[in-house]
């Protein structure tokens, strides 16, 4: 398994993996860590990865330029997607397809594009604070893939066009914000290796730990299962309009962040809403309230409790 870490602090890295089983797994070849330093996919003089947000707002924003352009560095081939679904069939299907051909026609040329049979096997995972949690399972279904590319957020938060058209997953690690995605990124490295085969001395201890019974919830078979909605889910859903009027939260435990953009205004056809450029605060403020709760919805819904709407 490979993992490849895009941050802007490579150096963060140089103690986390050089102890205990993630050292031992990567002497003896059962993973490799790459770090990469994202100001290296700049292109102007400064290596610039940030800029003001779009409709206004404290802090900065990671630019979507440098992080596309470093995972497809590191996939060796571009990629041109209109969502975050797509782009996890373009890396099971023609991206890597077609990496391999050219890889055939460039002798002597080594090309860093997944071969077709291991295509299925990526994903590109956004850390950030407003993502779905990691859980046990979930580093049981990584522990299945062959490579895992880790973007590391910081300062306000990642241009949203990230999590929409390149990252398969965006993936928080708790109830709490961090100053950046470097210490999930180290923690989701060793919680992974520690499930490849042969990186315990007794592989039953995998098995016999805590959460061990707990049955892959976002395991395929358990996805078909619940492609149906929940009668919590849809209660819930029911309540979202209610909920854009009241602005009442009593009985929730806090909504995710809204959306962040910023500069360019418009990157591969993608462009910024149009309600961050009009200058309007009232309708701002209307539209990130609308799309916090749009994501909590979808992320983590269990964040939103017994809510009680008060029209």
């Amino acid at each position: 398994m490979r993992f490849d870490i895009i941050t802007i602090f490579p150096e963060f890295f140089e103690g986390p993996l050089d102890y205990g089983i993630v050292r031992r797994a990567r002497e003896t070849g059962l993973v490799e860590v790459a770090v990469h330093d994202l100001r290296g996919f700049t292109r102007d003089r400064h290596r610039t990865v940030d800029d003001r947000p779009f409709g206004g707002g404290e802090g900065m924003v990671l630019k979507p330029e440098p992080l596309f352009e470093a995972t497809e560095a590191l996939l060796g081939r571009k990629l041109n997607t209109e969502s975050a679904e797509s782009t996890e069939k373009m890396l099971g299907r023609k991206l890597n397809m077609e990496g391999a051909k050219r890889t055939k026609k460039i002798r002597g040329r080594k090309s860093n594009a997944e071969p077709p049979e291991r295509a299925e096997k990526i994903a590109v995972i956004l850390l950030s604070a407003s993502g779905k949690l990691f859980r046990q399972e979930t580093a049981r279904r990584y522990a299945t893939l062959e490579r895992i590319i880790l973007l590391c957020g910081r300062y306000e938060g990642v241009d949203e066009r990230v999590a929409e058209h390149l990252a398969t997953e965006e993936i928080s690690i708790g109830d709490y914000v961090l100053t950046g995605g470097e210490l999930p990124a180290a923690l989701i490295v060793d919680a992974v290796t520690r499930l490849q085969p042969g990186a315990l001395g007794n592989q039953a201890s995998a098995i016999q730990e805590s959460f061990s019974e707990t049955q892959t919830a976002d395991s395929g078979e358990i996805r078909k299962d619940m492609s149906a909605p929940s009668p919590a889910f849809e209660k819930l859903s029911k309540m979202y309009e209610s909920l854009l009027v009241s602005h009442d939260m009593t009985g929730s435990r806090g909504l995710l962040d809204f959306p962040h953009y910023t500069r360019p205004a418009e990157y591969r056809g993608w462009a910024v809403p149009e309600v961050l450029l009009g200058g309007n605060h009232e309708e701002i403020r209307r539209w990130r309230r609308q799309k916090a709760l749009e994501k909590t919805l979808r992320n983590r819904p269990d964040l939103l409790g017994e809510l009680t709407v008060v029209s």
